[in-house]
């Protein structure tokens, strides 16, 4: 089974091709530029140096959000359109899950923190004892102080990772009561190698979709769409 991995939900665009046990390529750029300016030329990038024949791929992974409304598309829109070409499967992988992910094995509680802006964040609480992932609470879009207070009464050591830890790390710093830690930088990021390893097992449960059913999962709406409410509500 050989995954193609794509994630362009947050500041990081990554691209990875995951066989089974084995990590052929990963590209990933933390760098100021539009995904839609780096995914397909990491992708063709990849393909060159590893000689990979696109359709040798089972499926294709992409993050299926929450995250950057315009990342998501761009995600969505570039693993949509490989699943039409190829005619090759789509796994949505929710995109905390696959951040989490980055830290399989390990003994602490792992907490993902993706900036959400407005003091809010994609989170959730993840626990890897018996060698799997067990979600202890579902990604959700709330405010820091809750996700703390649910950390604090986990009343577990905490591995923090993701783009929201330097958003938050003076309120995590006066505020959890638990022992914490922060992952370092070759895991506190999204990466598409994480993406296409937990698609692998989604693919063997049967999780998988067509092109045409793929949708980002926002988890709430956009800042047009709230101030297009706001103006509505006040207008009544």
């Amino acid at each position: 089974m050989k995954i193609l991995g794509i994630d362009s939900s947050g500041l990081v665009a990554s691209v990875a091709v995951v066989e089974e046990g084995d990590l052929l390529a990963e590209y990933t750029v933390n760098y100021k530029k539009t995904h839609s300016q780096t995914l397909l030329p990491m992708l063709d990038e990849i393909v060159k140096m590893i000689d990979l024949d696109l359709d040798t791929i089972d499926a294709i992974a992409v993050a299926g959000g929450p995250g950057s409304f315009t990342g998501l598309r761009i995600g969505s829109a570039t693993a949509k359109g490989l699943g039409f070409a190829l005619g090759k499967p789509l796994v949505h992988v929710p995109t905390v899950d696959g951040l989490a992910y980055n830290l399989w094995g390990s003994s602490d509680l792992v907490c993902p923190l993706m900036d959400a802006r407005r003091n809010q964040t994609y989170t959730g609480l993840y626990d890897f004892a018996g060698g799997e992932m067990a979600v202890l609470r579902k990604q959700c879009a709330v405010g820091i102080e809750e996700i703390i207070a649910s950390v604090n009464q986990e009343g577990r050591q905490v591995i923090f990772l993701g783009d929201g830890v330097p958003v938050f790390q003076g309120y995590i710093s006066e505020n959890c009561k638990v022992p914490f830690r922060f992952a370092p930088a070759h895991m506190n990021k999204q990466r598409g190698a994480a993406i296409a390893s937990l698609a692998l097992l989604y693919v063997q449960e049967g999780k998988t979709q067509t092109a045409a059913e793929h949708r980002p999962d926002y988890l709430r709406l956009s800042q047009a769409e709230r101030e297009r409410l706001a103006k509505e509500q006040q207008e009544q």
